[in-house]
């Protein structure tokens, strides 16, 4: 069978692989010339280069002694249970109404910072502490950790909005609370309920590190040169300042604080410096019998009654606890590097034009952190946001990302992830990559592209991605 031959051009010090169709497909055996189907490996077994004892992430490499003390507290505080007021777990704040009680519940696999675990915490998370909620249909143990959010509001009108799946009511730390969980039974069988699943935090502070000029110096050379393969994309932006925003599943937040303070209030109901007020939920019970603690719950320490080794995090509020920790950690690293397969994975995946999205390499700019000034590394992603068709479309916008349009996944971890896309629909890389294609998507030419394949060409490809 004839290999796939990349052609490789280098631009401001990156390296983009990209062919032309009549290169691509020059000799290349067809998928159903092949005795087998390619199949996804499934996730990868054993710790990440990235991860010391299979559970705990590791820092940056080289960072200094205090920074490390940060980072370890740090970590701890993301670890962090939370009840109503504190008396029960360590963490106060919880509800009215919430997700899960802990960062690290949700952000688990493969470790501390991951995603979706291999067991769902929001089960458990329903009636912990007496609480009283009903696990929705879509919530299970072993599937994906799943935020909600409703398309559209009861009169038409476009909501978009996250409507948490449990309240504190029924909780001993809650006595005398009593609002109930929306209707979800009814807005899923409507088809008006769309999932968020967690995004890794791995090496998230090199992301935020990256300018805004090399982010979109690469994008535009990338697009330039591959305007033949449907590609165009485009950033996300603050409505604020006008640079480009790069977090969370439609990039719409700027920073690793912005990220922590949403989260934090929106995933488990905990007011904080950034997000100071209590959210409601429209059209439900009044939530002032749930309120116990004064505003905001989460905020700098003035005085220091933590003692956890690091100054720092110790007079800290929790978010900025949190945004340290994805700062320092280390990116997941790929492994099997020297496989000839996923050598040639690489290779195709570059070749039939995958790469003119998740590029391979960013930079950082000048940092006052160590280990974060003026370094490649390798997320395979241009952090823009693209149309990806009607198949994946959520009919939800944030910021200037429409209703089919997602921030380019960065693939590093991938290999150990245990399911993809942005509402946690497959656990398997081949359905996933499939999904791609649909009406309006910019992927359709690579998709295409890839069902031509040899089915050991294709196995190649899934066996890359696993290294990740």
């Amino acid at each position: 069978m004839k290999r796939i031959n990349a052609v490789s051009v280098t631009s401001l010090g990156k390296v983009v692989t990209l062919m032309l169709a009549a290169i691509l497909f020059s000799g290349m055996a067809f998928a159903g010339d092949s005795a087998f189907k390619a199949v996804d490996p499934g996730v990868r077994a054993g710790a990440s280069p990235a991860v010391g004892g299979g559970m705990l992430p590791t820092s940056l490499a080289g960072l200094s002694a205090t920074e490390q003390a940060f980072f370890a507290s740090a970590m701890d505080r993301f670890q962090e249970v939370d009840s109503v007021s504190g008396t029960i777990e360590a963490g106060a704040g919880l509800g009215p109404r919430f997700n899960s009680r802990s960062c690290a519940a949700c952000h688990a696999g493969p470790a501390v910072g991951g995603s979706s675990p291999a067991v769902n915490p929001q089960v458990t998370d329903a009636t912990a502490d007496g609480a009283t909620n009903t696990v929705p249909s879509f919530i299970t143990a072993t599937g994906p950790v799943r935020e909600v959010r409703f398309v559209n509001n009861p009169d038409g009108t476009p909501d978009g909005g996250v409507h948490d799946l449990f309240t504190i009511t029924g909780r001993t730390d809650a006595v005398g609370c009593n609002i109930s969980q929306p209707d979800f039974a009814t807005q899923f069988a409507n088809g008006n309920i769309i999932f968020r699943t967690p995004t890794p935090v791995f090496g998230l502070g090199l992301v935020e590190n990256t300018a805004d000029a090399s982010l979109i110096a690469q994008h535009n050379f990338v697009v330039a040169l591959g305007n033949s393969n449907g590609i165009s994309g485009h950033f996300n932006r603050s409505g604020n300042d006008g640079t480009i925003t790069r977090f969370g599943w439609k990039a719409q937040n700027k920073s690793l604080m912005i990220f922590a303070g949403e989260a934090y209030n929106v995933e488990q109901g905990v007011t904080n410096e950034n997000f100071p007020n209590n959210r409601g939920e429209a059209g439900v019970e009044d939530p002032s019998s749930c309120l116990f603690n004064g505003n905001p719950e989460d905020s700098t320490n003035l005085t220091n009654t933590l003692n956890s080794g690091s100054d720092a995090s110790d007079f800290s509020s929790d978010i900025v606890n949190f945004a340290a920790f994805m700062r320092l950690n280390a990116p997941a690293a790929q492994v099997n590097t020297t496989d000839p397969s996923v050598i040639h994975g690489e290779r195709v995946f570059a070749g039939i034009g995958c790469n003119g999205c998740h590029a391979r390499t960013q930079t950082t700019a000048q940092s006052t952190l160590t280990s974060r000034s003026s370094g490649t590394y390798v997320p395979r992603s241009d952090f823009a946001v693209h149309h990806m068709g009607t198949g994946l479309a959520d009919n939800v916008g944030q910021g200037n990302a429409g209703a089919d349009e997602f921030r380019t996944a960065p693939l590093w971890g991938a290999g150990q992830r245990r399911f993809f896309l942005h509402d946690g629909r497959t656990s398997d890389l081949r359905v996933a990559i499939d999904a791609h294609e649909g009406n309006g998507s910019e992927a359709n030419a690579q998709i295409e592209r890839f069902e031509m394949l040899s089915a050991s060409d294709q196995q190649d490809v899934l066996n890359y991605l696993r290294s990740l």
